[in-house]
């Protein structure tokens, strides 16, 4: 088992016996995500850390998601626990890079690919290539894709 697993597993195993409602129904339905991702395809597998954080900012991005759905519905309540779900399951993952972090990974990107001979907004595709390994798990992708777009436009 990896140590994020059972980081997450000790912390279930706190949140029940603190009687923290939010927090152990949290992880409880990302240690679900997480066994599903495990036992999907062929053969069952043991999932890395890496995968395991991937499985997490996926569970992150669907409450924030629904947070902005039940907004937008009306409901704010079950927004703020959306929210609430969301911001618990951000502290198991990575800093997040700033605007300008990214934006200055981006700009050196766009650099590399021009001198490789792509431009213009067809070069979208190389560049998100240098991009993703450099931000796996610290930035979104359609965050990264933005940044991608603006700077081949301007």
């Amino acid at each position: 088992m990896t140590s994020l697993k059972s980081k997450l597993k000790e912390d279930l195993t706190d949140a029940i016996r603190a009687r923290d409602e939010l927090r152990s129904a949290t992880l409880r339905l990302t240690l679900t995500a997480i066994t599903k991702e495990e036992v999907a395809g062929t053969s069952p597998r043991v999932l890395s850390d890496d995968e395991v954080r991937k499985v997490i900012a996926r569970e992150a991005k669907k409450r924030r998601e629904a947070a902005e759905a039940f907004t937008l519905g009306g409901r704010a309540e079950q927004a703020e626990r959306e929210k609430a779900e969301g911001v618990l399951l951000d502290a198991y993952l990575p800093q997040q890079l700033t605007d300008e972090e990214l934006g200055a990974i981006v700009a050196q990107a766009v650099g590399e690919a021009k001198a490789a001979g792509a431009e213009g907004p067809r070069a979208m595709g190389a560049v998100m290539k240098i991009v993703n390994p450099k931000v796996a798990g610290r930035a979104e992708g359609g965050r990264v894709a933005a940044q991608v777009k603006k700077a081949l436009a301007g």
